[in-house]
């Protein structure tokens, strides 16, 4: 399992908490930008510059995402492009998108599109506030727990069977 952060728009205290998750649990994070990202010396950590463009960091994440992979994002797309091909997506905020949420999410979006292209201003996301840091890292925590348990099953005790 590997973590893949759609990181062009991830605040950096997300990023931190993931930083410091990579290094406690020794699962890999891939920041994807297509910007220079500095990230702490760690051989869990890396950075991917892709070039700019609509969609290009969203479309290398897709390119080398696994079944069972975690993407943190925002973006309502990608997310059901990551559920679609058997990953997992987390929002900064701490809401992890499912097969479930994800049809109604994409109709949202796509209905405040229009109102924006209609001339209405929507506004845009509060300010991420640290109720939302802290649910994103519970989430992130939660998450990883369950991974390395079904990666990593716990011995049997003395005496049962293997």
């Amino acid at each position: 399992m590997k973590i893949w952060v759609d990181a062009d728009a991830c605040p950096g205290v997300i990023k931190e908490i993931l930083f410091r998750a990579a290094e406690r649990t020794r699962v890999p994070v891939t920041l994807v930008a297509n910007q220079p990202l500095r990230v702490p010396p760690s051989r869990f950590v890396r950075a991917i510059q892709v070039g700019s463009g609509f969609d290009v960091a969203d479309n290398e994440i897709v390119a080398r995402l696994e079944a069972g992979d975690l993407v943190v994002t925002a973006d309502i797309p990608l997310a059901a492009e990551v559920i679609e091909r058997g990953g997992h997506a987390l929002n900064p905020r701490g809401e992890m998108y499912g097969a479930d949420t994800i049809r109604a999410r994409l109709g949202m979006r796509d209905f405040m599109e229009t109102l924006r292209a209609s001339g209405v201003d929507t506004g845009g996301p509060s300010a991420l506030h640290p109720r939302d840091r802290q649910a994103f890292a519970n989430q992130l925590d939660r998450f990883l727990q369950r991974q390395l348990r079904e990666r990593d099953p716990p011995a049997p005790a003395p005496g049962e069977p293997r």
